[in-house]
């Protein structure tokens, strides 16, 4: 909208420069300087935004968060649930890092060792919410679920577990 009003603006300034002679003679060096400055501001605006922005600062490293091998779990206890094929573990949870702690994944293993050789029942990971402070124990528990049949139930229950994921609580 800006351009017709100069448009505009324009061709009045050439139909008076035409029609009066006076007009001429002060308009022409009020315009020829008018140019020059559009000229001059059009270099600088160009030159502005080809001048290449400066790097942007290397970003921090982020905190090192916590790894599996920073909990230790200890006094753990598998009691059978109601279901057969269900079990609860409770036992405590330290953390001997300085970052809280805020979950971790427990993967599990049951075994059935009854037979003198053992036989492997199945696997189940489980999600831990603790929250652990740096240096920490806290007690902890969770309920784990196995595929076997009801007449497989094993009689001699050998478990065996890991922990695969540890998330540490950031900075606020």
């Amino acid at each position: 909208m800006l351009w017709v009003i100069a448009l505009l603006l324009g061709l009045v300034i050439v139909y008076l420069a035409a029609r009066y002679g006076r007009f001429r003679s002060w308009v022409e060096p009020v315009l020829s300087i008018a140019v020059a400055v559009g000229l001059a501001a059009a270099f600088l605006i160009w030159l502005s935004e080809s001048t290449p922005e400066p790097a942007a600062p290397a970003p921090f490293p982020p905190p090192a968060g916590i790894v599996p091998s920073d909990i230790v779990l200890e006094n753990l206890a598998f009691e059978r649930n109601q279901s057969k094929r269900s079990y609860r573990l409770h036992g405590t949870a330290r953390n001997t890092s300085a970052i809280t702690l805020e979950y971790f994944r427990l993967t599990v293993t049951l075994e059935d060792c009854s037979a003198g050789a053992c036989r492997r029942i199945g696997d189940d990971t489980a999600l831990v919410l603790v929250r652990v402070p740096g240096g920490e124990t806290r007690p902890f528990e969770t309920f784990l679920t196995f595929p076997f049949r009801p007449d497989e139930i094993p009689k001699a229950p050998r478990w065996s577990y890991r922990i695969v994921e540890a998330k540490s609580a950031t900075a606020r």
